[in-house]
């Protein structure tokens, strides 16, 4: 059982990873990842509201599946997504300002993000139990982090670089996303040689 938890967990951090792998939540992969303070800040903030999505989507799945009315999962998901996100926001405003404040509109948008809305689909689609799927969105949130954290670092050296004109901005900060994602494949024949 330990080693089916470890094999959800470690796959959803390195193989299969929502931002370099599925490209789910790319927008603030590249919007938030300029200053490692406010790539770990969302990173909490979407690991926060992947846990909480799943513990309160997992149950009510479950009733609508029961009911025949499983055809109403996406838009209930996109409703228990935007009313956590609401709570996280109002919980920052409170008590951490100088993140609520440096993560700007891209705090709103976890309600949109793709990471966070494929995690309680995924679960759901993979057959995963309630144990399960928390397991699986600690290591979304996780991956997203460490995706996130890793690009922010690669950010902050960009800037004391001396990069041509027609390459800064966009085209340097995609360059260096793109060789980000590429550096997760290499996770990929450790992680089947494991558990696979």
């Amino acid at each position: 059982m330990t080693k089916v938890f470890l094999s959800i967990l470690i796959t959803a951090i390195l193989t299969e990873n929502f931002l370099l792998s599925k490209f789910l939540g790319v927008c603030p992969f590249l919007g938030v990842s300029k200053k490692l303070s406010t790539a770990s800040g969302m990173s909490l903030a979407v690991i926060f509201v992947m846990l909480l999505a799943t513990a309160v989507t997992y149950p009510i799945n479950t009733l609508l599946v029961k009911n025949d009315m499983a055809y109403l999962q996406t838009i209930v998901f996109i409703l228990v997504i935007a009313a956590l996100v609401q709570l996280v926001e109002i919980v920052l405003k409170k008590y951490i300002p100088s993140l609520y404040s440096a993560l700007g509109i891209y705090l709103p948008l976890i309600t949109t993000n793709c990471a966070v809305l494929g995690v309680v689909i995924l679960n759901v689609d993979n057959g995963y139990n309630f144990a399960q799927s928390m397991v699986n969105s600690l290591g979304a949130g996780l991956g997203f982090m460490l995706a996130m954290v890793i690009f922010a670092g690669v950010r902050e050296r960009l800037e004391s670089c001396d990069i041509p004109k027609f390459m800064q901005g966009l085209p340097i900060t995609l360059v260096a996303a793109s060789l980000t994602s590429i550096s997760f494949l290499g996770f990929t024949g450790i992680v089947d040689g494991i558990f696979g």
